[in-house]
């Protein structure tokens, strides 16, 4: 009588998740190889479908395997297994991919370069010597050239580029590491680079783009360096003119610029670098990474003017190993768009759109589909901190607490720092950074991503979730997007319900501190130092920082020194005008303290951020906003470098009611200033204010509600220093401190809050709590 273990069996194993793109179909030959299974595996929009023939012992043995032991690139959502009768397969083959309505396969990100692959491009007997698209199933473009699914060549933009016979042979051989390597090509079959002028006339070829990009470089020229995921603006980032004269052309007096360096050695010659930081710029995602710079740091000041910190990543791609594998160590590797557009992703529109900034185009003729920024991060006591979550991070989805059964849930996001969210299952997806949306392009891109990416994932939502301000293009933008049911969103509460699902909450009441410049209340205000109590469902203000007016609105926002005005007359009574003019000499201060007193155009805020503004201009450190958050950053940069545990004391306060009154901490800081405190001191007091002020609120809001858990979200968090302090304060306190792990503390974050709050408003409605 035979072992029923050893009768051959046939079963069907689909697999789902992150399983396209990561050599999975490879990785599945190869185990079949070894576990003596005969079948079949193929690509489908539903998954990985395997077909698999052999004893049952090898069967389990394989899916075992399979489900332990995936390709280092892949993520498993699910593996399901059912029976099918027979079929006497005679090998195991890897078959063409078919499609279907439904999509439930995971896109992967797009991954840094390989090792492996770095090894061939420095080989001159290797077909990929310095070849500027080498990849294989390790590494390369994944999400920005894919156009549909499942991910297989002729659906992405490698679709045009037939494979000589040598890619071929890679491409078919199981052993080799560019099997079904979807962008596999060389220098015969694939995409090349050119070099044009601002006309569009080609001044080098594929031969000789490197040489002549080094030359421009090195002449001090601008270059326009079209990459993965968008264009990059480069130059030399030693060269203080060149800076300056790119600062100059894209109408960018002070934010900083990323740059990239050849390799560790030299980060390390320029700013300090820990363990985690090594991790988070070797890592196949590859993001800009935030360091402190080294005292004495040989770059330009104009490089990062007002910061200690840089923004600094390795290169990513072949192009920019190769672009840095001459003299250059160091280069400038700035977003490639003219202010306030999207990134730059096609050729033609780069010359029309950077043509006044780039002096030269280094282009390729590999379209890219999905325009994917670079991704911006900060390593704190060990953990990541995005800043902006896109390039090596999106579409990769994380995980929330919601049932399987759920409806699709949209949030569209907000004005700035826009990103947007799906919700499918039981995971988010969250897309790549669209930036500011204020402008038609601005727009249009966020339009036609997001109907792309609904496109990919195979969805319709049925809930639209947006921001409550009326005025705001997304909220427009949402009614255009086909669903059953439309949720507007207050911004705070997209805040709390954002860091609520980030760490998987169940829908559960929560104390919310949120820190930011501006959003939308239920007053019609501007709002921005809360301390909310609510659920994802609802909240309840329970604690503001006093309001002040904004003389000229979005005017003081530009110019802090007008802000300041406004705390101080709002606040300090008869000194103000004294303290006024004092410190703002030369500015027009009697115009603006008139549109203070009869309240012209000057909209009521108790933003956070307008308090940073306004001890920023009082302290001198920052008199006008060139870019966002300027003032705010480098007030906190001051004390960067300082222990949490700070042992200044805090300024004054009040607390009456449920607002905050900050007259106490004006009055510290003039004073302090005026008796020659350093700078650095004054911002410490003011930030150890802060640290005092939460602490006092969260332990009321916890008297009142029982509650012991604490969540901080908004883009005031950014601040390392406030950010440590408070987490450390709270936490000696007994206090659960809940932050974002998987999107930014800033706007960049609303969006999966928006969804949350839309979604469980939904099961209210259906009756289910």
């Amino acid at each position: 009588m035979s072992d029923e273990r050893n009768d051959i069996v046939c079963r069907r194993i689909v697999i789902k998740g992150t399983v396209q793109g990561v050599g999975f179909r490879p990785h599945v030959y190869h185990l079949a190889t070894i576990h003596g299974i005969k079948g079949t595996v193929l690509n489908s929009s539903r998954g990985v479908i395997i077909e698999a023939e052999a004893a049952e012992n090898n069967i389990e043995a394989f899916i075992e395997d399979l489900a332990g032991h995936p390709p280092s690139l892949a993520r498993i959502g699910s593996v399901d297994v059912s029976q099918l009768p027979p079929a006497n397969f005679r090998n195991f083959e890897i078959l063409a991919s078919t499609s279907s309505n439904e999509a439930e396969v995971l896109i992967p990100p797009d991954v840094a370069t390989c090792p492996d692959c770095r090894k061939d491009m420095a080989d001159p007997e290797d077909n990929h010597y310095q070849y500027p698209f080498t990849n294989c199933t390790n590494c390369g473009p994944r999400f920005t050239i894919i156009k549909e699914i499942p991910y297989d060549r002729p659906k992405t933009s490698m679709a045009g580029f037939a494979m000589c016979k040598n890619c071929r042979s890679e491409y078919k051989d199981p052993a080799n590491r560019r099997f079904h390597a979807q962008p596999v090509a060389c220098p015969k079959c694939g995409p090349h680079i050119f070099v044009v002028d601002g006309n569009g006339s080609t001044i080098a070829d594929k031969d000789t783009w490197l040489a002549e990009s080094w030359r421009f470089l090195t002449e001090g020229k601008i270059l326009a360096l079209k990459g993965i995921g968008g264009f990059h603006l480069v130059c030399d980032a030693k060269n203080q003119d060149a800076i300056a004269t790119l600062r100059a052309r894209k109408s960018r007096r002070a934010k900083p610029f990323a740059v990239m360096c050849r390799d560790l050695d030299a980060v390390t010659a320029y700013c300090k670098i820990t363990k985690e930081g090594v991790r988070l710029l070797t890592s196949p995602e590859a993001p800009i990474v935030i360091l402190p710079r080294e005292m004495g740091c040989p770059l330009p000041e104009n490089l990062a003017p007002g910061l200690t910190s840089l923004g600094v990543m390795l290169p990513y791609s072949p192009l920019h190993l190769l672009l840095l594998s001459g003299h250059f160590d160091i280069l400038v590797m700035t977003s490639g768009n003219a202010t306030g557009l999207p990134l730059a992703k096609d050729n033609e529109n780069a010359l029309a759109e950077l043509g006044t900034i780039a002096d030269r185009f280094v282009l390729h003729n590999r379209d890219i589909v999905n325009r994917c920024d670079d991704s911006l991060v900060q390593a704190i006591d060990g953990e990541t901190h995005f800043f902006r979550r896109s390039r090596g991070y999106v579409p990769r989805p994380f995980p929330i607490k919601r049932d399987q059964r759920s409806p699709v849930v949209l949030g569209v996001g907000g004005e700035m720092k826009n990103t947007f969210c799906f919700l499918k299952g039981d995971q988010a997806f969250a897309s790549p950074y669209m930036g500011e949306i204020d402008t038609i392009e601005g727009e249009e891109n966020l339009l036609s991503s997001l109907l792309h990416f609904q496109s990919l994932m195979g969805i319709e939502p049925d809930i639209v979730a947006f921001d409550a301000h009326p005025g705001y293009a997304s909220a427009h933008i949402a009614q255009k997007i086909h669903a059953e049911v439309y949720e507007e969103v207050y911004h705070h509460h997209a805040h709390l319900a954002g860091v609520m699902a980030d760490n998987n909450l169940e829908n559960e009441k929560t104390i919310g501190v949120i820190l930011d410049g501006t959003g939308y209340g239920t007053d019609g205000h501007l709002w921005g130092f809360e301390v909310l109590v609510g659920d994802y469902a609802e909240f309840d203000r329970f604690y503001h920082l006093a309001y002040v007016p904004l003389p000229g609105g979005e005017a003081a926002i530009r110019q802090p020194w007008r802000t300041a005005l406004a705390y101080l007359h709002t606040f300090l009574g008869d000194k103000a005008g004294e303290y006024a003019r004092m410190l703002f000499a030369g500015k027009n201060v009697g115009i603006v303290e008139q549109m203070i007193a009869n309240r012209f155009n000057s909209p009521l805020s108790s933003g956070c951020g307008r308090l940073f503004d306004a001890v920023s201009a009082i302290l001198g450190v920052c008199f006008e906003n060139t870019y966002e958050g300027q003032a705010a950053i480098e007030l906190g940069e001051l004390v960067a470098d300082m222990p949490p545990e700070s042992t200044h004391g805090p300024y004054d306060y009040e607390i009456e009611g449920h607002v905050i009154w900050p007259g106490g901490i004006l009055d510290g800081v003039i004073n302090d200033r005026r008796q020659g405190i350093p700078t650095d001191t004054i911002s410490a007091r003011f930030h150890q204010t802060l640290v005092t002020i939460i602490c006092d609120l969260a332990g009321r809001a916890s008297t009142r509600t029982g509650l012991r858990r604490v969540a901080l979200s908004g883009g005031t968090w950014q601040n390392t220093y406030l950010f440590r302090a408070v987490k450390s304060a709270l936490n000696t306190q007994g206090y659960e401190v809940l932050y974002h792990r998987h999107v930014p503390a800033n706007d960049g974050g609303i969006a999966l809050g928006q969804a949350m709050a839309a979604h469980w408003r939904w099961r209210k409605k259906q009756g289910r709590q």
